[in-house]
């Protein structure tokens, strides 16, 4: 497990690209019979992926965690991204994942095991682990079971579908809230106008992007703003103090998690256009 460190935006504003890059890019998530995770110190949320091709892949509680299993004192989220169906165990009980399903576990579930249902398509599984104080029912649910927004237009490139899966008013958690974005034929903007939730950080995956498509994220303090340049599959660890915005050159979709203060999608700042810098 890669460990990250949080920073300050007076900090930040400092870094060139090869350094906001090893901040807070994750290039290497999905890589075939291995689970790879960041523990990222900004609101101690771990940021994992698995892509299990001949091997059942065991989620272990890394010497980092200091716990006898991974969801002793933690709660955890997963959602499909692609290839064929995922299989997650979790304390002997079974849960067969299609694309964007998400299973949420809760504290104490002692055995998580992640493996793809046929090994010729293999699944990769996105999953965010926020620390917990209170035990949930662990729940598999379909995007179309989601609470759903329509937001944005055509004409700003941004009419996209905010699918809010662990939430508030959807599947119950601690303090992790996660779900998905998708955009209509033609739109590229996420997120924009931008907004802050400095009572929260937030991390993005990127996905369902070409191999020569990149997303131009954009992050740090509205009047301090800088970039990073994001291919398929990668993810960003947003702080709280930065914004979180970014277009593609081509149709992507991605996924959004939260952890910290507020469990609430509503407790945002947005930020005036003009604002940005």
């Amino acid at each position: 497990m890669e460990i990250r460190h949080s920073t300050n935006p007076a900090d930040a504003k400092h870094y060139d690209t090869a350094r906001l890059r090893k901040q807070y890019l994750i290039e290497n998530l999905f890589q075939a019979d291995q689970i790879n995770m960041v523990y990222a110190h900004d609101d101690r949320l771990v940021i994992g992926g698995a892509n299990p091709v001949g091997k059942k892949l065991t989620l272990e509680a890394a010497d980092v965690l200091k716990t006898e299993y991974f969801l002793e004192r933690r709660e955890i989220g997963f959602i499909h991204i692609g290839g064929g169906e995922a299989v997650i165990e979790t304390d002997g009980e079974r849960h067969t994942l299609g694309k964007l399903d998400t299973l949420y576990v809760g504290k104490g579930t002692r055995s998580v095991t992640v493996s793809s249902a046929n090994p010729s398509e293999p699944a990769k599984v996105y999953f965010t682990s926020a620390l917990a104080h209170a035990t949930y029912p662990t729940r598999k649910v379909s995007v179309q079971e989601a609470t759903t927004l329509n937001l944005g237009a055509l004409e700003s490139s941004n009419e996209r579908t905010i699918h809010q899966i662990i939430h508030e008013n959807g599947v119950q958690s601690c303090q992790l809230m996660l779900g998905v974005t998708l955009f209509k034929p033609g739109s590229v903007w996420n997120t924009m106008p931008a907004h802050l939730h400095d009572r929260r950080m937030e991390a993005y995956l990127y996905f369902d992007m070409n191999a020569d498509a990149r997303v131009f994220h954009f992050m740090g303090e509205p009047n301090e703003t800088r970039h990073l340049v994001v291919s398929n599959e990668q993810a960003v660890i947003s702080p709280s103090w930065s914004i979180h915005s970014g277009a593609g050159t081509s149709s992507y979709a991605f996924v959004w998690a939260m952890a910290g203060e507020n469990y609430s999608f509503k407790d945002q700042e947005f930020i005036a256009m003009d604002a940005l810098k």
